[in-house]
């Protein structure tokens, strides 16, 4: 090989790999933060909310990748403890689920809402942004405990400037088909629902950190 061939041959691989650099930046990395709804509970692997979102943005053209980091039966508590490791450093968003077994166990509103502000803080402070998903208190905790647990996301929204999904479990808590047997985590087609309906704010979420992230 002359040293003209040579030095055009290097040339190829170095815009080879620059372009493979390029496209790797262009990759958005998100983490979905959460519980047993966020992890998938029951439900075959790949059939997870973070995993079928994934898989409906990219059919979109939105070059995204979505780490499933849901913990079944997780609390606030939990969730603030292993929030630092649980989110990997090149995150550039955090789909954060959390608070639903809070109200199921009638833990404090207010602790709930001091776990999920301390979270959201860590996480701006690493310079990742924050989709806050919500949850609604069961009705057989009363009207007096679900005033105090269902403002706490949009308080926490509005306080932070971080994006919010009102309700997680949106178009699915009153259709018995769309649920497993317990009658509260979604089955397959439950997920494909919650998808299909978050899908817009996620889209838009991913627009704000890619206009950031170039």
């Amino acid at each position: 090989m002359s040293f003209k061939a040579a030095g055009l041959h290097i040339a190829v691989i170095v815009a080879s790999l620059l372009f493979c650099v390029a496209a790797d930046a262009k990759t958005i990395r998100l983490v979905g933060f959460g519980d047993s709804l966020m992890a998938g509970y029951q439900l075959p692997a790949g059939d997870g909310f973070p995993e079928k979102l994934q898989v409906a943005l990219k059919a979109k053209g939105i070059d995204v990748e979505i780490a499933n980091a849901g913990v079944s039966g997780d609390t606030t508590t939990g969730g603030l403890a292993r929030i630092d490791w649980s989110v990997p450093d090149g995150t550039d968003g955090v789909i954060l689920e959390l608070g639903a077994n809070d109200a199921l166990r009638g833990i404090p509103p207010e602790q709930s809402e001091k776990n999920l502000d301390e979270m959201i803080a860590r996480l701006k402070e690493r310079g990742i942004a924050v989709l806050l998903a919500g949850m609604m208190a069961p009705p057989n905790m009363g009207g007096d405990y679900a005033a105090r647990f269902n403002p706490i996301y949009q308080k926490l929204s509005q306080k932070h400037g971080v994006a919010l999904y009102p309700f997680f479990l949106d178009g699915i808590v009153l259709d018995a088909g769309l649920k497993l047997e317990d009658g509260m985590h979604p089955n397959s087609k439950g997920v494909d629902v919650m998808v299909e309906k978050m899908e817009p704010a996620i889209t838009q979420f991913i627009g704000t950190i890619s206009t950031v992230k170039n």
